[in-house]
């Protein structure tokens, strides 16, 4: 059971029941809940009442309570950006009482009686390394005079002076792919990998111990091996397993470890396209080893608790794609030839990077969601039409053809879905709306 709000976010203050008998007492002391992740447990022993101790931050959570005695233990908020910043806490702490203190909250305790053992739990291994904050235990309105005060602990400034603890860091992998781009304009504070700084066909262990992954809290993965036709090959399938699939299973791993959030981007392909509208409750059912590499991808990400899956189709933004196409070929007075039996809705970059940021911001419930730009489904052709006009060229420079018949001129082609549309319910629900996929063609030509 919990106790009501301390005034500092994310600080919990929880009563425990204590069975006593003329042996002693006992209790459950930590049974998963708050759920952290338990890397260490550290053990206080203070001889006499008055020791202080204090006020230190750590890159990491603690689950604080006593094992002996009774503390007085004091939290200050020092985490940079926290709406508590600054904001200050106090309560006593005996047998009956356990507190779980957030990342990057100062955390100081006072024994009120001889022999008290203090005990505490963590979510990363103390290092030398991991960035430090503290402020003076003088910020505190102890309940005895402060006594056997460390050396180190004199010298602690006082809050106005303190460094504040920086947030948890997000990595979005794909750092240079039409995603990876849009999304650094959204999260200019991510560190953004791509596939030289951090390749997911590495092995697990290797990622793993790449980073220290206790300082994240999300994992945005926008790495994919999209070439559809090449992955039917054999080298190519290989090269598409091992990204698409194998690669997010990795994430969902590290996630699952660090208890991270884990965004995975999907796509249409995962689905064999003979329904109007693909809605995410739809199995899939890929049609290509690209669509079958996704799929797997997906099962694998979903594995992780704390996961978006998000699929998405036809993205176009900086960098190489459809619409790019479609826009030069115009400029240049050309001609296409486009197939008109494939239909779906476009995505544009920054709608999409838009949507996921959306999802983490808000704290939407994690599963599947479908995230494209909005307005009327549409066959390749028209897209590729409206982009004619929008380059300022006359859209009858745009041949429809079937699939068969482009396949018969260019020569055959992986399997791809015939309808592509993602129906956009559930993301709305959440407070998106998507940019209509005409408007957003006209300022990525524009």
């Amino acid at each position: 059971m919990t106790t009501p709000s301390t005034g500092i976010d994310g600080l919990v203050v929880r009563n425990l029941q204590v069975h006593g008998d003329n042996r002693g007492w006992f209790k459950e002391n930590w049974a998963g809940e708050p759920p952290m992740r338990v890397e260490q447990n550290n053990v206080s022993f203070n001889a006499s009442r008055g020791a202080t101790r204090g006020m230190h931050a750590e890159p990491w959570d603690k689950y604080v309570s006593v094992a002996t005695g009774r503390v007085f233990g004091a939290w200050v908020d020092l985490r940079e950006g926290s709406p508590t910043f600054g904001a200050k806490f106090g309560c006593e702490i005996g047998p009956d009482t356990a507190v779980f203190v957030p990342r990057g909250v100062a955390n100081g305790f006072q024994a009120l009686e001889d022999g008290t053992t203090y005990i505490y739990l963590c979510n990363a291994r103390w290092s030398p390394d991991a960035q430090y904050a503290f402020c003076s235990y003088k910020e505190i309105e102890w309940p005895l005079e402060p006594t056997e005060v460390s050396a180190k602990d004199e010298q602690h400034p006082p809050l106005i002076s303190a460094t504040p603890v920086p947030p948890r860091r997000t990595l979005v992998t794909g750092a240079n792919g039409q995603l990876g781009k849009a999304l650094r304009a959204l999260l200019p504070d991510a560190d953004f990998c791509a596939r030289e700084d951090f390749d997911l066909t590495a092995p697990a262990e290797e990622l793993l111990a790449a980073r220290d992954w206790s300082q994240y809290s999300t994992i945005i993965n926008a790495a994919a091996f999209n070439d559809v036709n090449g992955a039917e090959t054999t080298e190519g399938r290989a090269a598409a397993w091992a990204v698409n699939a194998l690669g997010p299973a990795k994430l969902a791993q590290i996630a699952t470890t660090y208890d991270l959030k884990l965004v995975h981007v999907s796509s249409d392909y995962v689905f064999d396209g003979t329904v109007a509208e693909h809605t995410e409750e739809e199995t899939p059912s890929p049609l290509s080893v690209y669509g079958a590499s996704k799929a797997a991808g997906e099962a694998a990400a979903a594995a992780c608790p704390r996961h978006y899956v998000v699929r998405t189709a036809w993205v176009f933004g900086e960098g190489s794609n459809f619409m790019a196409t479609m826009a030069r070929l115009a400029s240049q007075g050309a001609t296409a030839q486009v197939v008109c039996d494939q239909r779906g809705r476009p995505t544009w970059a920054e709608d999409l990077a838009k949507g996921i940021v959306h999802l983490l911001d808000v704290e939407a419930d994690y599963g599947i969601y479908n995230i494209t730009s909005g307005g009327d489904p549409a066959t390749r052709d028209e897209i590729a039409m409206a982009a004619f006009v929008a380059a300022g060229s006359n859209p009858t420079g745009v041949t429809p053809v079937t699939t068969a018949q482009y396949q018969e001129l260019h020569g055959p082609e992986a399997a791809r879905p015939a309808e592509s549309t993602l129906t956009l319910d559930k993301i709305e629900a959440t407070g998106f709306t998507p940019t209509n996929w005409r408007v957003a063609l006209a300022l990525y030509v524009g």
